[in-house]
């Protein structure tokens, strides 16, 4: 290949002319190192621009969410390895308030129905429920949008198991006009996976009844470690031994381990694992 020559850039090249203004314009600003506008919203910091939110119902998980609680005309995205069931211990109070204000609450394609003796411990009114049972993933889709366009429910919970990208993406869009709270349930493999969705979070269970919330994406820095929240379900706090309210305590501790004669065979047959969800 034969060298190809560099035109370097010229000393007396003449400087770019300065932009004009409009007639009547105002001056232009020159911002400094470190002053933003109030209007900006800097990366680092837990955005507070929100239009309005509802309390989740725990004051530490209404710390970390922007605004200080879950969003309306936005979409929340809850993850799970156990469809219908962690979601309520998670939404549970802030629909509850829902209703408690007079809101109705659309649950659309849930994969089990819900227990309603549970359900109304956090204060929802079976008679505020509306079940949409759409099978098919194209009419759950359906369905989603048509009850967010609609803004007549107080909230809508949705499980979209196999939403794309950009259904996801459109339904963003629409949820900017809906006044209502919109959760969509997915499962947690969708964790990798692209989402318009402002807000994510996956939420899992813990030995000693506690609900482990991961804000694993929000209008924020990046939360470190899962929320660690109180979590018993209602009507067993007022029968639960203070033994059965710390179950990881039932389990014996691990042996030492000699190094030089290898592990030493436990005294106790460890504790088969408690079923406590």
């Amino acid at each position: 290949m034969s060298a190809q020559s560099v035109t370097p850039w010229p000393d007396d090249e003449p400087p770019l002319p300065a932009p004009t203004r409009a007639a009547g314009a105002r001056p232009w600003r020159v911002i400094g190192h470190g002053e933003v506008p109030n209007g900006v919203w800097r990366g680092s910091e837990l955005a507070s621009q929100v239009s309005e939110t509802l309390s989740s119902g725990w004051p530490e998980l209404d710390a970390e969410l922007p605004g200080g609680g879950w969003p309306r005309r936005s979409l929340t995205e809850i993850l799970t390895s156990q469809p219908a069931v962690m979601e309520w211990r998670l939404i549970g109070r802030a629909l509850g308030s829902v209703v408690a204000a007079g809101g109705e609450i659309v649950l659309i394609g849930p994969p089990r129905l819900p227990h309603l003796p549970g359900l109304a411990h956090e204060g929802l009114d079976q008679k505020r429920l509306i079940l949409i049972q759409a099978q098919a993933p194209a009419e759950r889709l359906w369905v989603t949008e048509q009850m967010i366009k609609s803004n007549a429910a107080g909230a809508v919970v949705a499980w979209l198991p196999q939403a794309r990208q950009e259904q996801i993406r459109r339904l963003q869009v629409c949820a900017q006009a809906c006044d209502a709270l919109v959760f969509l349930c997915r499962p947690e493999a969708a964790r990798h996976e692209s989402s318009a969705a402002p807000l994510r979070v996956h939420a899992s269970y813990g030995l000693d009844w506690e609900l482990n919330v991961d804000l694993f994406k929000r209008r924020g820095p990046v939360h470190a470690t899962p929320l660690a929240l109180p979590s018993v379900p209602g009507g067993l706090a007022a029968i639960l031994t203070p033994r059965l309210r710390h179950p990881s305590r039932l389990f014996p501790l691990p042996e030492p381990v000699n190094a030089a004669v290898g592990s030493v065979a436990p005294r106790h047959r460890p504790a088969e694992h408690l079923a406590v969800h």
